[in-house]
């Protein structure tokens, strides 16, 4: 089983969609082992986004990702990395598969419903850069 992390980013929070995307993932078999809403700073957002923090289009990052609270999970499955960016489709909304969430709900490249990781080992950092072990639960 691999963990991975999901941030629903402010259009699922301003959209009121969360729990539709929570729902697929749940019926895909997934298992939460965290959740939790909290409001992302520069600082969190600078070390997560740290592999684009020096482009000229960071700061619409930092603002849109800051603009409300986002829906931080871990959730668990086999191939969970793998089988949760199937799910949501390729990054620009616009050219996701039909049946995607991101197709679904998504609207452009940085609109597009959550973030997700991209690797087993990116998967690990980002559930420690947001999660305190005891957040996490086993059931």
């Amino acid at each position: 089983m691999d963990r991975t992390l999901i941030l629903l980013k402010p259009d699922s929070i301003k959209g009121k969609f969360c729990g539709k995307v929570i729902s697929r993932f749940e019926e895909a078999g997934f298992l939460i082992r965290g959740c939790k809403m909290m409001k992302l700073d520069a600082k969190i957002l600078r070390e997560h986004y740290a592999h684009v923090a020096d482009k000229p289009f960071y700061p619409e990052i930092e603002k849109f990702m800051s603009s409300t609270p986002v829906l931080a999970m871990v959730i668990e499955a086999e191939n969970a990395v793998d089988k949760v960016r199937d799910m949501l489709g390729v990054t620009d909304s616009k050219k996701a598969a039909a049946g995607t969430l991101r197709a679904m709900f998504g609207t452009d490249v940085m609109v597009n419903v959550a973030h997700a990781s991209d690797s087993k080992e990116t998967a690990a950092k980002e559930v420690v850069r947001f999660f305190k072990k005891e957040e996490l639960f086993e059931y």
